[in-house]
């Protein structure tokens, strides 16, 4: 079959190996690791019971950068503060807590978000779209940490796409599009480049809440200026538009469909969990979902019981343009086009028959 025009304008989406040093690092301490396909890396030997030298931290802080997530292999019978302990590994080095608290959580520790499939263990029905956590805030969570304390008999699992290697599979058109867009959180104001530089790997990444978005922003093209010159380039009311119905379910279509061909197009994995696996996310580089039997009832699937820990990050995703980071989405709109402008917990439905809950 020919290609398009537009399938022949895209790069391959590319994961770059373990870098060869850093796993020197890794094995220098007696630990063993795992390359998964096509991203991700388990890690074998360890106890984060123990703190791991600081040269092995960083490496293992570029290599989240880089394949989007590792795994601790065995860790069981974590306590609370063991989990929230090891959290404080990466990024600013703190933990930054913004849910409520499950009765059944250990300790009622205010750090750890537990969910379950089973009301008694904890919170139902969390995560069933492609999201990053805590993109209600200005500095969106750096990593997040996922503990399976118990993993159900029949699977349910995590998936996950890469956002850089997604930006890379999109036509250029599109990437010349979606730089131009900025995104206003339906719930806090808060607003983020659709495409941004990833701090650690230098690559440009995707990022779009599917659940929390209430309005998306385009900076309008200029003649003779090139995208990155429009980003820095500070800009009026009148150089926006605000993406109507149309457009944003384009959008948000496009979105979610460039996050589920990450599986067959080789930069998404559907990862399940055993038992006392500690996997770590870079949540600027990693979109994530839970995997629809996650949700099944305990008495269909087996009980799953999983522990979320969200570390701060060091600087805020900030938007582009010289916009400011917070616009009032539950004010009247600053700009001279109509569109949508929706404030509330769940933001533009860009598809009536699915669950949001992230």
């Amino acid at each position: 079959m020919g290609q398009t025009p537009e399938t022949s304008s895209r790069r391959l989406p590319t994961i770059p190996p373990l870098d060869p040093y850093r796993v020197s690092l890794i094995e220098q301490e007696g630990l063993s690791v795992r390359q998964l396909d096509p991203l991700g890396v388990e890690i074998y030997g360890a106890d984060v019971r123990t703190r791991l030298p600081e040269p092995l931290i960083e490496a293992l802080e570029a290599e989240m950068a880089n394949r989007g997530f590792i795994v601790f292999k065995h860790q069981t019978d974590l306590s609370a503060d063991e989990l929230v302990t090891a959290s404080k590994w990466w990024g600013a080095r703190e933990i930054h807590s913004t849910h409520g608290i499950h009765p059944a959580t250990p300790g009622r520790n205010r750090h750890i978000f537990r969910c379950s499939n089973d009301q008694r263990h904890g919170i139902l029905g969390v995560g069933p779209q492609w999201h990053n956590d805590g993109s209600f805030e200005a500095a969106t969570f750096s990593h997040s940490a996922y503990y399976m304390a118990r993993a159900p008999e029949q699977g349910g699992g995590t998936h996950f796409a890469h956002q850089g290697a997604a930006f890379d599979a999109l036509p250029k058109q599109k990437q010349a599009f979606w730089q131009r867009l900025v995104s206003v959180n339906s719930a806090s104001s808060v607003t983020h480049p659709v495409v941004h530089t990833h701090p650690v790997s230098g690559r440009k990444s995707v990022w779009l809440h599917l659940g929390m978005t209430g309005a998306v922003l385009e900076r309008l093209p200029e003649d003779g200026l090139s995208i990155d010159e429009l980003q820095k380039a500070p800009a009026t009311a009148d150089q926006f538009r605000l993406l109507n119905e149309d457009d944003m379910k384009a959008l948000f279509n496009d979105y979610n469909d460039l996050m589920n061909d990450s599986f067959s197009q080789g930069y998404g994995i559907r990862y399940h969990y055993d038992t006392g696996d500690l996997l770590f996310i870079d949540n600027w580089a990693l979109a994530h979902r839970a995997s629809p039997e996650a949700h099944l009832p305990a008495e269909q699937q087996g009980l799953r019981i999983m522990d979320r820990v969200t570390i701060k990050a060091r600087q805020d995703l900030a938007p582009h343009f010289g916009l400011p980071q917070y616009i009032n989405i539950a004010g009247p709109h600053p700009f001279n086009s109509d569109g949508v402008w929706q404030a509330g917990g769940v933001g533009f439905r860009w598809k009536d028959d699915i669950p949001m809950q992230n």
